[in-house]
Parts: C-alpha cells; sequence; structure tokens
C-alpha cells in the first residue's frame, strides 16, 4: 500500500436554500464541516431545526400549487440546464465533495459529480414520460388513468455519495411534478449546496429547500412534519425503520434505499487477474467500502481460492492512499471520528475471532491531528456466522470464504437480512445468468463491478429498502400516484334544475 501526502484545503461558509432565499438558521447556530483528512474545518453550515424546517415545507407546499401544474417539457428543460451548469463547474464541485468527505478526487469525487450531471440529463429527457393508460372496460365505457405528483417530498441523504444520492431525489421528485425539501447530512453538506445553488437559478422558489443540521434536529423535524407527503431516505437500515415508522404514522408513501452485506459468487473459470480488479472495484475500496453496494463477502470455489485471493491482494497493494485532492490517490479517508471507529472494531473483532488479514489489518488509534486513513484489509480465514461477515462494517474491509458446489454458493449469498447488490463472475453465462436469478438482490451485476447509471432501477428487497431509483419507472413509482377515471359515453345528461 503506498501513501500520498496531504494537501491543504480552504474553507468555505454556505447557508440552506428555503423559498429561493440562502438563510442561516433561525437560531444563527453553526455546524462545523471537517476534513477527515487534515482533521481541520473546510466550511461550516446553519444548524437548522424545527423552525427552520418548518418555513422550508412551508416554501415546498407553496411551490407545490404552480409547480405541479407546469408543462413536463418545463421541468425537464430546467434540469437540461442544470445539468449544463453543473458541468461547467464541476472541478469546483469536486474538489470541495473530495475534502468534506474524504474520498480521492480522481477515483471518486470527480466521477461522483459527472453522474450527477448525467442524472439530471437523463431524467430531464424523460419529462414527458409520465403517461398513463387506457383500459378498456366494454363498449359505452372510457377508463384511463393519469399520474399525478404526491406533493411536498422530505428527502434525507448520507455522508457516502451526497452529490450523487442529491442529485437522483432531486430530479426524480421534480420531474414527476414534486416539490421536495432535502436534508443534507452534517458531515458533507458543502457540495450538495453547490449543487443546490445551481438549481436554484432554473427553479421558481420554493420548488427545491436544502436544508442542514443535525438528524436528530432537522431530520427528526422533517420526519415528523405534517405538511410533508412523500419520505425518500438513503441511509443506515437502523436510521430507516425510524423513517417507516414515521411514515406509518401519517400512512405516507416511502422509499428507502439501506444497507447492504453483498456477496461475490466467483466460479472456477474466472481465475484471472481481470476478474480481480473487477471485485477490488466491486468492494468500493477507492471510497474506502463507505457503499451499501460493496461487495464485501467474496465467495469463491475452492478450487481457486488460494490463486484468486493472490490476484486480489496483488491488485489491492497497487491502490495507492493519500490526500483525497492528490491526483496520484486512489483512496482516501473515511468520513469521521466515528466511523473511523466503527470500522476498527470490526477488525479488531475479526481478528480477535481469528482471522486470517492477507493485507491491511487494525489501524493505528487516529489522534485528534490525524488523518483518518483505514487501509484496505482482505479477510480470510471467517465464518459466516462472525460478526465481520454477517455485518455491514461500512468500510474497506472484504472477507473471503470458499465454496465447493453452486448450491453452497447460493445458500451462503442469501443468509443474510440485506438484499440490495450482488456480484456474480464466470465464463459461462448460462450459469452466471442461472446464479443471478436465485440471487435474493434487487441488483445483480454479471462479470461487472462498477456502480449504478442513470436508467436502471436500482434498490433493494428485505432489510436493504423499498422501492426504486435512477430510472424513470423507479420515479413513477416512487413520486406519484396513478388516479382512474372513468367514464359513461352513454349517459345522459343530468337536467338542469
Amino acid at each position: 500500500m503506498q501513501f500520498s501526502s496531504v494537501e491543504s484545503t480552504s474553507t468555505a461558509e454556505s447557508f440552506m436554500l428555503i423559498d429561493g432565499d440562502w438563510t442561516p438558521a433561525r437560531t444563527d447556530e453553526w455546524i462545523d464541516v471537517e476534513s477527515p483528512a487534515t482533521r481541520q474545518p473546510v466550511g461550516r453550515v446553519p444548524r437548522g431545526n424545527v423552525a427552520d424546517i418548518d418555513r422550508a415545507v412551508q416554501a415546498a407546499a407553496t411551490a407545490f400549487r404552480s409547480w405541479r401544474g407546469e408543462a413536463p417539457a418545463v421541468r425537464g428543460l430546467a434540469l437540461l440546464r442544470i445539468a449544463d451548469d453543473i458541468e461547467a463547474d464541476s472541478e469546483r464541485i469536486a474538489r470541495l465533495l473530495a475534502s468534506e468527505t474524504g474520498n480521492a478526487i480522481r477515483r471518486q469525487a470527480r466521477p461522483e459529480v459527472a453522474s450527477a450531471a448525467a442524472l439530471f440529463r437523463y431524467f430531464g429527457g424523460v419529462a414527458g414520460e409520465a403517461k398513463g393508460e387506457t383500459v378498456p372496460l366494454g363498449h359505452g365505457l372510457l377508463n384511463y388513468t393519469v399520474r399525478e405528483p404526491l406533493g411536498v417530498v422530505g428527502g434525507i441523504i448520507p455522508w457516502n455519495a451526497p452529490v450523487q444520492l442529491a442529485s437522483v431525489k432531486i430530479a426524480m421528485a421534480l420531474i414527476t411534478g414534486n416539490t421536495l425539501v432535502l436534508k443534507a447530512a452534517e458531515d458533507a453538506p458543502l457540495a450538495v449546496l453547490e449543487i443546490a445553488r445551481i438549481c436554484s437559478r432554473h427553479l421558481p422558489p420554493g420548488v427545491l429547500n436544502v436544508v442542514t443540521g443535525y438528524g436528530v434536529e432537522a431530520g427528526a423535524a422533517l420526519l415528523a412534519h405534517p405538511g410533508v407527503d412523500k419520505l425518500s431516505f438513503t441511509g443506515s437500515t437502523e436510521v430507516g425503520k425510524i423513517v417507516m415508522r414515521a411514515a406509518a404514522d401519517r400512512i405516507l408513501p416511502v422509499s428507502l434505499e439501506l444497507g447492504g452485506k453483498s456477496p461475490v459468487i466467483v466460479f472456477p473459470d474466472a481465475d484471472e487477474d481481470a476478474v480481480a480488479a473487477g471485485v477490488v472495484d466491486g468492494m468500493r475500496f477507492t471510497r474506502q467500502g463507505q457503499s451499501c453496494t460493496a461487495g464485501s463477502r467474496l465467495l469463491v470455489h475452492a478450487s481457486i481460492f488460494d490463486s484468486f485471493l493472490d490476484r486480489v491482494v496483488e491488485a489491492v497493494s497497487r491502490l495507492r492512499m493519500g490526500d483525497p485532492l492528490d491526483e496520484r490517490s486512489d483512496l482516501g479517508t473515511v468520513v469521521n471520528q466515528t466511523q473511523y471507529n466503527r470500522v476498527r472494531s470490526y477488525i479488531d473483532d475479526g481478528l480477535t475471532c481469528g482471522a486470517t488479514p492477507l493485507i491491511g489489518g487494525l489501524p493505528a488509534e487516529a489522534g485528534p491531528g490525524d488523518g483518518l486513513y483505514v487501509p484496505p484489509t482482505v479477510f480470510r480465514g471467517v465464518e459466516p456466522s462472525w460478526r465481520v461477515v454477517r455485518e455491514e462494517i461500512f468500510g474497506p474491509v472484504l472477507v473471503a470464504i470458499p465454496w465447493h458446489d453452486e448450491a453452497e454458493a447460493l445458500r451462503m449469498a442469501n443468509d443474510t437480512h440485506y438484499g440490495l447488490a450482488a456480484y456474480v463472475w464466470s465464463h459461462d453465462i448460462g450459469r452466471a445468468l442461472r446464479t443471478a436469478h436465485a440471487i435474493d438482490a434487487g441488483w445483480v451485476q454479471v462479470n461487472r463491478g462498477l456502480g449504478q447509471l442513470p436508467g436502471m432501477s436500482y434498490g433493494g428487497i428485505k432489510q436493504s429498502g423499498l422501492g426504486r431509483e435512477f430510472s424513470l419507472e423507479g420515479a413513477l413509482d416512487s413520486f406519484t400516484h396513478r388516479k382512474t377515471i372513468t367514464v359513461d359515453t352513454h349517459a345522459t345528461p343530468m337536467a338542469r334544475g
């Protein structure tokens, strides 16, 4: 593992976007945003609370009255212009994103900003496709459906890919005629607010509102606000359950994109360097493993177990860990001290149970001035019942387990309460597809380890979530309701009295 030196960053101050205005919190309290690489502030944002959320929801409700009636082409054109402006300002946003998240600018921050532009462009392009259907019920009856927006959407996003996740929620909610109050993560709000700044140039006031603050204050207030008509959350399964309970109290539609412990099945014909590189990509090592789709359970056929792990370790050893703003870095830091301690505890637990680290292992404790660097770790000699195998670590820790027949591999792959993503590697496409169909997951990739693309319906099953994102189908299912209208064409008009 190589290391790149740390580069200094500048600080930035941002406000919340409420009703078209950039505003501090009503209390004038602030939250410092710290670089996890330098442990120095890179900016600060308002500490929003109940009063600020109420202002934002009321603004969104007012804006909804007119926004829902805008022609789809008008809404689509706004999103296309937003995409153009994101591309024009992409480098500045990417540097800010790398500074606050710790994600390497070359491998993660720039591609994430590019994906944000692509998402706005995709949804802008399909704006006119929110179509209903006609249903033949019989002679003399006209029966048709229309898609209608839900109203004010309350959205909450995490810190691991904040620009991408903010963009997909903004685009999906707005293109279907809803308005949005989006709560950014307190650890990584700065780049999201820059996306909001671009959006505000092309949207009427109140259509998009972006608030900042702590989850227990601003987030909880958004979940409980009676003016919110729909909840959309991306984050941990534990918090997702809280969101679902809040939705249940008011019978609100809810979409949840939650955690994962994704299996990677490697068949004996896939003992190749290219496959090992794909496994490293799928593990999201270049995001420090901080991804719900990370392929963190590597299930390899016993006949190639040793040789394939050698290939994986060699691929990991070529990654350069260092300053997120250094062009040479392949991976940077975990996002904060809490996450750093969490990952260390899982690595320590694995070692205590008897796991063998092929690379990485327990990092030294980080002091107040140290960057939060966790070297990628690959474990073998683990048991399926161990915490390091069963629980989502959200860090750069890959566990490898051998298998002897397909039934055993599938049994281990599906032995989890998660069901978000999975990966299958084999030259036998029939066997690979048979396996993909048998895995319990919302998204299975065959011979590919990269991320989501606009147009694919992405989401989980079991405790990995509800609903789909990244696609037109997901937007219609999650952000509109279907109204049915039935007309008796033979009916006699009522006499005027």
